[in-house]
């Protein structure tokens, strides 16, 4: 099934079926390029009541190529960012693609062997990090007995104003090193030396590496998706293209507007797939503004600052994780804020439970879109429609213009199952990775070719429900099997986020002497919430079949979630051992 021909008759209106590759054959940089050339005045970074416009971005990303290829950095060579969202980010990056280099995008809460790792892995040769007490030593640590030769650190005093800056240093509010090894340099000092001139490198966008993207290792050691340039430039036109929005009440919906109508809200890490493509790309390539968030939990309560940034700054869109979603709907202080200016969310990375969808749009006023992608796919495969009368809720949507999804037999992954059956989810496009980095064998168990096509397994249990729409039913190692019945953890967690004091529920899969597998619940409760095991299985009694009901129920205050706010089933699973 292609979206050409896929089975539904609630394909968006106007929504072409693929994305001419004339468009897309480009390199990643070009979208900063595009955007200083047609909008060179037009703000691109909002930090902190600081603005740097596209024309400024587009100069010091060239400083930074020019920096670079002086400091040896070549076509091919890997180049690391270890920062938050921070507004040096977008330079950095489109700096070390100008420069011909490979971004290697590194969790800024990485532990200095984590970090280690992953600039072994890749082979970096040089690292851009925070000037900050806490990731600066990070750094400093991870480099050695690496490849790295230049380490860059990043203050953000010169992207503050002027007079918070002073008054920041005054103070000594504004977070720096206690000192600095010899040898590495100030990112400011840097770009000041370095002239805007960019070296001239030679990029087939189609074959030459951008970045390298480190999955999260739920599966061992983390593995590194070698990603093309033409991976992410296609997924950003697709997502234009897919986009429909009402931009005035009583508008019509059209694409995206581009030249500035829109701000992105950038909670999402840049250094993860999601918010590199479906935020900070996004919104370069359309010429739009982007606030900087580097952590959206800030405040008292938790995700207080970012709420006083969306009053502040009226952002229209919000790419967002489940979670995000559940800490907005469920702040103590929510309707003291003005969050009306939000008018689309896409939100993926985990699924969204529909409660949660719901009291989100009551309260803002939004309309959520659910999507699907991974890592190996830049990210996003699906999309559901952006419009509240065609989008399912529940739902991964249609494959994105362009893309071609199968779903598969369990065991080999060789033969497409018929409508309506449960298998896994393959994804054909050209958003699909190059591969795992220095990873053969791993490649081969992750690549079909059927019909002419390569195809990767995703992992992921799924279905084409009636309507077209693509259902994910779960992970292929969250399945559990209680006395032969297959319980997927997304259908009790659904249920479990209907109840009103449930702020956040897991489900996995325990050792059970007479079933073999058992289905434990962990439950995060709303604040000030009290409620009972009792409870609960009554309410379980009340909506779930028998077999799916959790046999175990552990109240816990904070359930595990990463960076990019999944939840970690893995780490749940790991304690019950």
């Amino acid at each position: 099934m292609v979206a050409t021909t896929w089975p539904t008759d609630q394909w968006p209106e106007g929504v072409a079926n693929d994305v001419d590759f004339e468009l897309y054959n480009k390199p990643v940089y070009s979208f900063l390029d595009d955007s200083a050339r047609d909008y060179p005045d037009n703000v691109f970074t909002i930090f902190n009541d600081s603005t740097r416009s596209y024309a400024q971005v587009k100069d010091t990303a060239d400083r930074v190529a020019n920096f670079l290829a002086s400091a040896g950095i070549q076509k091919g060579d890997r180049v690391a960012i270890f920062l938050p969202n921070l507004p040096h980010y977008p330079a950095i990056f489109f700096g070390i693609l100008k420069a011909g280099g490979i971004c290697v995008t590194c969790n800024p809460l990485y532990t200095a062997p984590e970090l280690n790792y992953q600039l072994n892995d890749a082979g970096a040769k040089a690292v851009f990090c925070m000037d900050h007490p806490q990731f600066y030593p990070t750094a400093v640590e991870a480099v050695k007995n690496s490849d790295v030769k230049t380490v860059v650190y990043c203050n953000v005093k010169s992207y503050l104003p002027k007079i918070k800056g002073f008054l920041g240093s005054l103070l000594g509010k504004i977070p720096k090193a206690a000192s600095h090894e010899a040898g590495h340099k100030s990112f400011d000092e840097i770009v000041a030396a370095a002239e805007p001139n960019p070296p001239k490198v030679s990029i087939t966008p189609s074959e030459d590496l951008a970045l390298i993207i480190y999955t999260g290792g739920t599966t061992g050691k983390p593995k590194g998706a070698a990603l093309y340039h033409t991976n992410f430039t296609y997924d950003v036109l697709a997502i234009q293209e897919w986009g429909r929005l009402v931009h005035e009440p009583g508008g019509a919906r059209e694409k995206m507007r581009k030249g500035g109508f829109h701000t992105y809200l950038g909670v999402l890490p840049w250094y993860h797939s999601f918010g590199l493509t479906v935020c900070m790309l996004s919104a370069c390539g359309t010429g739009s503004r982007l606030i900087a968030v580097p952590d959206p939990r800030a405040g008292n309560p938790p995700f207080t600052e970012v709420l006083q940034i969306v009053q502040k700054y009226k952002p229209t869109v919000m790419p967002a994780v489940p979670t995000i979603f559940v800490a907005f709907t469920n702040h103590p202080k929510i309707n003291e804020f003005d969050l009306s200016s939000l008018m689309g969310c896409f939100s993926g990375g985990a699924p969204l439970p529909p409660e949660v969808c719901k009291q989100f749009e009551a309260k803002t006023g939004a309309v959520i879109f659910e999507g699907y992608g991974l890592s190996e796919t830049s990210p996003v495969v699906t999309c559901n429609p952006t419009s509240k009368e065609n989008r399912k809720i529940g739902s991964i949507g249609f494959p994105i213009p362009g893309t071609d999804v199968k779903i598969l037999d369990l065991e080999t992954g060789k033969t497409e199952l018929p409508q309506g059956e449960d298998g896994e989810l393959a994804a054909s496009g050209p958003q699909v990775m190059q591969g795992y980095w220095n990873r053969p064998d791993e490649n081969q168990a992750v690549f079909r070719e059927l019909d002419g096509r390569r195809y990767f397994l995703t992992g992921d249990i799924a279905h084409v429900d009636e309507n077209g729409y693509i259902v994910i039913t779960d992970r292929k190692k969250d399945m559990i099997l209680v006395g032969g019945f297959n319980v997927y953890p997304r259908d009790v967690e659904d249920i479990l986020f209907q109840h009103p004091k449930v702020q956040l529920a897991a489900v996995v899969g325990v050792p059970d002497a007479k079933s073999g597998e058992a289905v434990k619940a962990f439950i995060s409760l709303k604040p000030g919430e009290q409620a009972t095991e009792e409870e609960m299985r009554e309410f379980c009694q009340e909506h779930m079949a028998g077999y799916k009901r959790p046999k175990h129920i552990e109240f816990k205050e904070d359930i595990p979630v990463s960076p990019i706010g999944k939840v970690l089933r893995r780490e749940l699973r790991d304690t019950e051992k």
